[in-house]
């Protein structure tokens, strides 16, 4: 999250998408569930006869406790082949109107269809506060009030069918409002926008590719489990690498996942994080401030290309995690503000309404159909595009009537509190509407504060996510790390800390874009000494970080240890990577992801006490840390040493567990990674010395700024 959104110029394109034809969709039959929740909903047989899209109709949505709504719980109805195409019914009304419509986007937004035998589009859009509604675009010379929708009765949707209009062709809603004035709008529900800074939507079909991964799905829930591996690759597409003719140029979903995938599994990284990527007007923005929510951004290429992206990532075991914002969006003309002429989909009293840090407004969480605009849109990416995962941005804006604003500026909630009620509501029955539809995805949150159960069931009073950053590790560890060394004995405790909380949420430990831009420095240039002694720190906090509970993220520029700081504007300075010293931390990083996903007991259990057990923490005039991992049935230990100095401590003693050799099986000073090659020739044996309260001692030589990784063989 940064700058304040800049408004983005209003463009009526004449150009159109070319797009390939639209697939045939099978035919749905109905249930006998359908047939009673038609009779509940006052939806007569002719009608449902008519109704296309059987999968948006929740079985459950009638529960008045709220509870998630499973997708395959839907209803399914037939549709004539008279009207092959959504339609909005009292039933989609009433659960829109109730927040429960989980498919709203089959039937919001414009859809490629027929009428009477006709081809052309359907288009429906809520605004309860028009006046009167027209689709414009190349089609009727972008004149108002040629192509009219009408309002279904007493109803705040409006719905229409044009007929001839196709796929690729531009459209935009001209909205008058009850001030007599016409506010040209994007479609909220667009799957493809024009490319910034036009701002047109592209009427498109997401059903032209060809999904491949079914491995990838049917083992998914493993690859994301709690207890699996987890090294996330966090990436800015419009700047991990450019195209190298022209600089200004981004390369297409299609480029980047090839070339992304194969860096990210020959670094040996798991997953992929990317900014948001749904479409947003201002490149400066990084994508946080999204004006089209179901659209991904036609800055790399279209929707078919970023499910191709997705699909290849997951066809070679990389899972892909999108960033995602619905704590907030920006006020530009043509999308979600004053979009009637009202605020609908932000709140209408000042105090709630605007982030005034980033000039943006705020979801109204009280209204049902600004819920389920959210909840849909979440669940989408999931449907349409395989996403493995959401990071939830700016959470902590969300939970907080008082986040960034002064006395007077904010209302108490009901209770008296700082709360914000209605928010934590979503995010709980968000969460559990994710989990239940898509078991073995994941949710995480970045949340700054220290609010309790981030990352616990609903049911235990948490807000249900499945991890959450943890961003006083990363906070505390950076400031230790910044440190001259001869300082670090007085601050032992800035390390040390994190464990007594380390085990109360399911921690992701986070070293992301936003610790290395504004003046914060490059992760490289946050450590002390000379360019030797850089290097030596970098190497040692990477160490330390994947020896530390929880899943792991690192920044693209971090594994090249870029001096610079990450520019959004331009690509990562790849040439570094030509010499030597940053070839080496590359190499070091590929070593040390290899060795998390293939010892257990430094993945297994990252979130209970019993996975981590200190050996010593008390030195802290020698600034020595020792600690082992375990894993989950103990059968598997390893030993960590960090010497947080660049002072060598040799044949010093630490007390192990068990009897046995121990294979060094890391060493960060080696020469290979541009160390000093200080080290313990591959390993020590145990002598039978009690140490540190435990049974066995051995001896070790600890490099200067070093981490050191032990496993006993004997086990």
């Amino acid at each position: 999250m940064v700058q304040k959104n800049k408004k983005s110029a209003v463009s009526k394109s004449k150009k159109k998408a070319v797009l390939p034809l639209e697939k045939k969709s099978k035919p749905v039959v109905q249930s006998k569930k359908s047939s009673a929740l038609l009779k509940k909903s006052k939806v007569s047989p002719n009608t449902a006869t008519k109704i296309v899209s059987a999968a948006t109709y929740q079985a459950s949505s009638y529960s008045q406790s709220h509870e998630p709504i499973r997708l395959s719980d839907k209803a399914p109805i037939q549709f004539t082949p008279q009207d092959q195409a959504p339609w909005i019914t009292d039933f989609d009304r009433y659960l829109l109107g109730e927040g429960t419509h989980f498919k709203s986007y089959e039937k919001l937004g414009s859809h490629l269809g027929t009428k009477d035998g006709v081809a052309g589009v359907y288009f429906c859009i809520w605004a309860p506060n028009a006046k009167a509604i027209s689709v414009i675009g190349d089609f009727n010379r972008w004149i108002v009030g040629v192509n009219n929708l009408d309002r279904l009765p007493e109803s705040e949707f409006w719905v229409g069918f044009i007929a001839g209009l196709k796929e690729g062709d531009y459209y935009k809603y001209a909205i008058h409002s009850e001030d007599d004035k016409i506010r040209e709008k994007s479609d909220p529900y667009a799957f493809f926008s024009e490319i910034r800074p036009k701002t047109a939507s592209v009427v498109t079909s997401l059903d032209h590719h060809g999904w491949q991964d079914a491995a990838w799905m049917a083992q998914r829930h493993e690859r994301n489990s709690l207890e699996a591996p987890i090294s996330i690759y966090e990436v800015h597409l419009g700047s991990w690498k450019r195209s190298s003719e022209d600089a200004s140029r981004f390369k297409n979903y299609r480029e980047l996942a090839h070339e992304l995938v194969e860096y990210a599994k020959n670094e040996g990284y798991t997953h992929i994080e990317l900014m948001p990527i749904m479409e947003h007007p201002l490149d400066e923005s990084w994508g946080y401030q999204v004006l089209s929510y179901f659209a991904p951004t036609s800055r790399f290429g279209s929707p078919q290309d970023f499910m191709y992206f997705v699909d290849y990532c997951h066809r070679h075991n990389i899972g892909v995690i999108l960033d995602w914002v619905p704590a907030h969006f920006p006020q530009d003309p043509h999308g979600l503000a004053n979009f009637d002429g009202r605020e609908i989909y932000a709140y209408d009293d000042w105090k709630k309404r605007e982030h005034k840090d980033w000039g943006t407004f705020v979801f109204n969480y009280a209204n049902p159909k600004v819920r389920n605009f959210l909840t849909a849109n979440a669940l989408f990416w999931f449907d349409k595009y395989h996403i493995d995962g959401l990071r939830v941005d700016a959470v902590a804006s969300m939970i907080y009537r008082d986040y960034s604003r002064k006395p007077g500026e904010w209302d108490p909630n009901e209770y008296g509190g700082r709360e914000n009620l209605e928010a934590i509501d979503f995010l709980k029955r968000l969460n559990e509407t994710v989990h239940l539809n898509y078991p073995g995805v994941l949710t995480m949150a970045e949340e700054s504060t220290s609010w309790t159960g981030v990352s616990r069931p609903t049911y235990t009073g948490g807000l249900g996510f499945s991890m959450k950053w943890n961003m006083g590790w990363m906070h505390d560890t950076l400031e230790y790390f910044c440190k001259e060394p001869v300082h670090r004995r007085f601050h032992q405790n800035m390390l040390t800390f994190s464990m007594l909380y380390a085990f109360t949420e399911n921690f992701v430990l986070p070293i992301s874009h936003d610790e290395v831009v504004h003046g914060k420095h490059s992760l490289l240039e946050k450590m002390p000494g000379d360019d030797w002694q850089k290097f030596a720190n970098l190497r040692l906090f990477l160490g330390y970080m994947f020896g530390h509970p929880g899943k792991k993220l690192n920044f693209m520029t971090n594994d090249i240890a870029q001096r610079d700081e990450w520019c959004a504007t331009k690509s990562m300075d790849w040439h570094l990577t030509q010499y030597q010293p940053h070839q080496q931390i590359q190499y070091f990083m590929r070593d040390l992801n290899k060795l998390y996903v293939k010892n257990k007991p430094l993945y297994e259990v990252d979130f209970e006490w019993q996975g981590f057990e200190w050996i010593d923490f008390l030195d802290h005039e020698n600034s020595v840390l020792s600690f082992i991992r375990w894993s989950k049935d103990r059968s598997e230990s390893v030993v960590f040493t960090l010497n947080l100095t660049p002072v060598p401590r040799f044949v010093y003693r630490i007390g192990v567990p068990v009897a046995g050799y121990y294979k060094e099986i890391l060493n960060s000073d080696a020469a290979e990674y541009g160390g000093s090659g200080i080290g313990n020739l591959g390993g020590v044996a145990s002598e039978d010395f009690p140490w540190h309260g435990r049974p066995y001692s051995i001896q070790v030589n600890l490099p200067p700024l070093s981490v050191n990784i032990f496993k006993p063989q004997s086990r």
